[in-house]
Parts: structure tokens; C-alpha cells; sequence
């Protein structure tokens, strides 16, 4: 079967649309009442728990550290949507294009203060 086909759930789980997912959980009943004028109150812990003291601890071995530092690098680097060769040329395009015109401009406006400067204590 062809990843084209879109029945194919590892296919689309390899290969990013482009597009951010939007999707939100919601409730499946309105809030009930609670006395706060129709809003709706979170229940929170007034205190964290133990547990969640001991997982944000550091270890204290350096290299550790550096091992957990560079996969979570690794892992954020996947959720990246990189741009194709297409897309890449476009804003190289882009980006150079606003250089040239913004370096143009500056060159112009101080070729022309250059110029009102020795007009006026010439």
C-alpha cells in the first residue's frame, strides 16, 4: 500500500505535513454550576508533590547531565518542520534580496546627509 493512499499511519507519522496540529481536548459536558458566576474553577495541589521534588533534582554527575542535555536536544530537533530545498531557495531569496535593497538604502541616506552636512558647514 502507498503512503499517498493516507492509510498508512507510520507514513504520516514520519513525513510532517508542514502543518501544526490544532486539535484541543475539550470537555464532553459543560461545567456544572459551582457558585463562581458560570466560571469554571481548575483544582490544583496547594503544595507540590514529592515526587515531582525528586524528578526535577539535578544529578550531580557532569557528563549525566550532558548525555540528558543532548537528548533532549535531539528530541526537540525532531519536532522541527524543516523546509524543503524549495522552500529554503525562496526565503534565501528573500533575505538577500531585503540586504541589497536595506543596504541601498542606508547608502543613499548617508550619501545624502554626507551631501547636506558639507552644503551646510561646507
Amino acid at each position: 500500500m502507498r503512503a499517498e493512499d493516507g492509510d498508512d499511519d507510520t507514513a504520516a507519522a514520519t513525513r510532517p505535513s508542514g502543518k501544526r496540529s490544532t486539535r484541543r481536548v475539550r470537555p464532553s459536558d459543560p461545567p456544572a454550576d459551582n457558585g463562581n458566576g458560570g466560571v469554571a474553577m481548575l483544582d490544583r495541589p496547594s503544595s507540590p508533590r514529592k515526587a515531582d521534588k525528586a524528578a526535577g533534582k539535578a544529578t550531580s554527575n557532569p557528563f549525566k547531565r550532558i548525555l540528558k542535555f543532548l537528548r533532549e536536544v535531539i528530541a526537540e530537533l525532531r519536532k522541527v518542520i524543516w523546509p524543503n530545498r524549495k522552500q529554503m531557495v525562496t526565503y534565501t531569496a528573500v533575505v538577500l534580496v531585503f540586504v541589497v535593497f536595506m543596504v541601498a538604502f542606508i547608502s543613499g541616506i548617508d550619501v545624502v546627509y554626507v551631501k547636506a552636512v558639507d552644503w551646510l558647514f561646507g
